[in-house]
């Protein structure tokens, strides 16, 4: 009885840490997330726990990153104001291990796993919008339906370059499309802990996406309240006392 009541608690601890600090299953992805020192440039705020290395960090700031083959500019160069946000996306997928309570199952050859839904503050999808309405693009989803023939991804046949603000009208459009709904438009902004936020200081002493983390995790009841946890601690010590007696 003993040992079943430990095995209990150790596993409902552990779920609740994994889901807060946990990398997906996908190509570049580390297996656990952990100390990464020389993150390059934007992917610097995850230095103290990365689910990405120094190198993927490095490709993420490439026109054409080797992580994908993916060339940002596929309709003229895209703008240094516009890329910026790009890489921060790609900073917050492969570098943060805070997506857990977003990660889903999926079958595809370069990953098993994927983000669905993140709740991304409302400031970051509007100013990425706003930098990128200039810049020009073909196609509003662009996990798919690129021609891949050259080895990079290229505009489909019958396809016309169109300005940011004609694919995408709003910045929900362009948080929630150009990535098949990895991302969720909120109402939430930036400090309010209720929205994942794309960039922030590596000077910042805590990680804010944690705690966003966690607020969603217990809200989509993926792990227990801090009551709940001390209250399970509480009854396993009651009960192993009465064992004991």
């Amino acid at each position: 009885m003993l040992r079943l009541l430990v095995l209990g608690l150790t596993l409902t601890l552990t779920a609740a840490k994994d889901i807060l600090n946990i990398c997906m299953d996908g190509k570049h992805h580390k297996t656990q997330p952990g100390f990464e020192g020389k993150l390059y440039r934007q992917c610097a705020p995850w230095k103290h726990n990365a689910c990405c290395t120094a190198n993927t960090s490095m490709e993420a700031h490439n026109d054409q990153s080797n992580l994908y083959n993916f060339n940002w500019n596929h309709c003229g160069i895209m703008t240094d104001k516009c890329k910026r946000h790009f890489i921060q996306d790609t900073c917050l997928y492969e570098c943060s291990p805070n997506l857990g309570p977003w990660i889903v199952k999926v079958d595809q050859s370069w990953r098993k796993e994927r983000i669905l839904h993140v709740p991304i503050c409302k400031t970051d999808c509007e100013e990425w919008w706003a930098d990128c309405r200039e810049d020009h693009t073909c196609k509003v989803n662009w996990h798919k339906g690129w021609d891949w023939s050259s080895g990079t991804n290229e505009c489909p046949v019958k396809s016309k370059c169109q300005k940011f603000s004609q694919v995408f009208p709003t910045p929900r459009d362009l948080c929630e499309k150009v990535w098949s709904d990895s991302y969720q438009f909120t109402q939430h902004d930036r400090g309010s802990g209720k929205c994942i936020i794309m960039w922030f200081n590596s000077a910042l002493p805590k990680n804010p996406n944690v705690a966003v983390a966690q607020h969603y995790a217990i809200e989509m009841g993926l792990i227990g309240s801090a009551s709940s946890a001390k209250l399970t601690v509480s009854l396993f010590l009651t009960l192993l006392a009465s064992l004991l007696l």
